[in-house]
């Protein structure tokens, strides 16, 4: 197979012969496959075979696969140009757009990844409120940078330790870790360390343990305390703008951030980041303040050109989203019962267009609890879906994602592989 010789050419210049650590699909137990096109909802490998795909390069592309008009974009600006690293139009007309979408966003700075852009909002947040502590929840992923990069303590309401070689243990203590969803426990840090504390980072709606939705007064209880002792609180929707609503998970659940980062669907299927929030705040960024950032790509034309295209579409169809629930919602209930029907216990959470299918019938609230999963079996769902024409990610604690592209054909051909997936357990 051709995917088999381009991993074994891969693993002798690449770190796992890959650029990313679930591409290796070590965790379900296989070697990778190599992706050489994709169309609307479906991808074709090295190898020819036909894919429906859920991962959608892991949320960007909520439009599907190469869609017309924004490939037409990305060739018209190609045309002209790639990067300047000069100020464009396209820069302004994206900044506006964001800030017309999200309430909360002021002030906008372009960046390449969701790694810069939460790496820079934490920087930011330590400027401009002259602290050094901040929080971050068990399970949510916030990119690879130092501050971010820790594991719970030995204790509950205790520092970080490293969870990556290469992370000290002198950054490490700057950032505590809480339970995702657990009210109780994160006022206990603020009736600790609450003048210490710069900022609290969360995902609104986890998607980094599987999807796992906020608890009602989670989000809140957040807010309340933030503001009570001057941190600032900073929404990571990196998967979660535009994905689960225009608005982003701040609209679709009413909490507004002090702090927004983005990511993925803005781009358009091309690297970004951004980061956001009021003006007094951004207003610490250089050139105008004195917390430093800089990029060389940052709002570069390509990217910008795709992910405006991308904003426009789904600003001028509305009904993109309510199509997107409908559809959503029959591939929860078909994949669900295709377990039920032999008694395989499963928990699905979904919010809009993301999902997670946890192979864990005690339900999935955080990220003790997700971990009880049964990755085994996962790892032979994936094996047995793949075998049919479905790529679902390649990994239990990841989202499935769904594409204005898929058709209700696609999603009947899923639930029937399904079934028959189901079938190989009994």
């Amino acid at each position: 197979m051709k995917s088999e010789e381009l991993y074994m050419r891969a693993k002798k210049v690449m770190p796992g012969g890959v650029n990313s650590p679930v591409r290796a699909f070590r965790s379900v137990g296989m070697n990778p496959i190599f992706i050489k096109r994709g169309q609307g909802s479906h991808l074709w490998d090295e190898d020819g075979n036909d894919y429906i795909d859920y991962v959608l390069s892991w949320g960007p592309l909520i439009l599907g696969h190469a869609h017309p008009d924004v490939v037409s974009a990305i060739k018209k600006q190609s045309e002209m140009g790639t990067s300047f690293g000069a100020c464009t139009e396209l820069e302004v007309l994206m900044a506006e757009k964001i800030k017309q979408a999200l309430p909360s966003i002021e002030v906008i700075r372009m960046v390449n990844s969701g790694t810069e852009a939460t790496m820079s909002a934490i920087r930011l947040a330590r400027g401009y409120t002259g602290r050094n502590l901040i929080v971050k929840f068990a399970g949510c992923y916030h990119g690879h940078s130092d501050s971010l990069l820790i594991k719970t303590g030995s204790g509950a309401l205790t520092f970080g330790i490293p969870d990556s070689a290469g992370v000290t243990k002198e950054t490490a203590k700057d950032t505590i870790i809480s339970k995702y969803n657990d009210t109780e426990m994160i006022k206990a840090i603020f009736d600790r360390y609450d003048e210490d504390i710069a900022a609290v980072i969360v995902e609104p709606i986890a998607g980094n343990m599987g999807t796992v939705p906020p608890r009602e007064d989670f989000l809140k209880a957040l807010r309340e305390l933030t503001l009570k002792c001057g941190a600032l609180l900073i929404f990571d929707e990196v998967i979660t703008g535009f994905r689960v609503s225009f608005s982003g998970a701040q609209g679709l659940l009413g909490i507004t951030p002090d702090i927004t980062t983005l990511g993925k669907i803005i781009g358009g299927g091309l690297p970004v980041g951004a980061y956001g929030g009021k003006e007094e705040i951004m207003r610490y960024v250089s050139p105008d303040g004195p917390v430093y950032q800089a990029g060389t790509l940052s709002g570069n034309s390509l990217a910008m050109a795709a992910g405006y295209t991308t904003l426009k579409i789904l600003s001028e169809n509305p009904n993109i989203y309510e199509e997107l629930e409908r559809r959503a919602e029959k591939l929860c209930r078909g994949l669900k019962e295709s377990m039920e029907h032999l008694e395989i216990p499963v928990t699905i959470n979904r919010v809009g267009s993301m999902m997670t299918m946890f192979f864990n019938g005690q339900g999935v609230y955080d990220y003790d609890s997700a971990i009880k999963s049964d990755t085994n079996l996962y790892a032979a769902y994936f094996r047995e879906m793949l075998k049919q024409g479905i790529y679902l990610p390649p990994a239990q604690f990841e989202t499935f994602f769904l594409s204005y592209a898929h058709s209700d054909e696609d999603i009947d051909r899923t639930i029937e592989a399904a079934y028959k997936a189901a079938g190989t357990f009994k």
